[in-house]
């Protein structure tokens, strides 16, 4: 199947059946998630993967009870790093460097060129841009759930400092920005199950410029 048709199946679906999604497909979108494009390469956040029942419905109320939380498979959280500091940037240019075999000298102008773009910004300008980095991933781990006919929903639904204090994000230097729970669609309570997808039309989406 094409990513086409992958795309025009899935749908933030309302309902699941909490039906477990199986280890190889959970592994196949969480590895898409990390392979994602994001600025630099720098990956500024990190994934929470919460299948635990108990966890989960301590989460559903800072959720607003929303319905998906708990019958999902599984609960990805994705938080962005609170602050890009000179460590992050240097363990990176450490990483490349061991990943590739090449001295770490070789890099500094491209630390250099991180370091400039991060020191100008505030730290709350930081974190803003570092959530957008892990949105750029929730989007990649949307389409590979859709691959795998997994049911996905992308979720901005909830209070993201009660989500915060409750999985000690603080102490991990990072702050709550999506939610995207994995499952199977309960086509019998979703009323979305079956309903055609809306989408703007291409000629008002599309601005081509000559």
């Amino acid at each position: 199947m094409s990513l086409l048709q992958d795309l025009n199946w899935r749908y933030a679906t309302k309902r699941m059946n909490g039906q477990k999604v199986p280890q190889e497909k959970l592994d196949y979108i969480l590895e898409a998630i990390r392979l994602s494009a994001t600025s630099y390469g720098l990956q500024p956040f990190s994934v929470l993967v919460i299948e635990s029942e108990e966890l989960r419905k301590k989460i559903q109320p800072v959720a607003y009870n929303q319905p998906q939380i708990f019958e999902a498979s599984h609960l990805l959280v994705f938080a962005a790093w609170n602050d890009v500091t000179e460590a992050h940037i240097t363990a990176y240019i450490n990483n490349i460097a061991e990943t590739r075999g090449i001295p770490v000298d070789a890099l500094q102008g491209f630390h250099n060129t991180i370091a400039g773009t991060i020191e100008r910004l505030t730290q709350e300008q930081r974190f803003n841009w570092s959530a957008k980095q892990a949105y750029i991933a929730l989007g990649t781990g949307l389409a590979a759930a859709a691959e795998q006919k997994v049911d996905a929903t992308p979720m901005e639904g909830f209070d993201a400092l009660g989500m915060d204090v409750l999985l000690d994000l603080q102490d991990r230097g990072l702050r709550s920005v999506a939610i995207m729970p994995l499952g199977y669609r309960d086509e019998a309570n979703d009323q979305l199950a079956n309903a055609k997808k809306v989408r703007r039309a291409k000629k008002d989406l599309f601005i081509e410029m000559a």
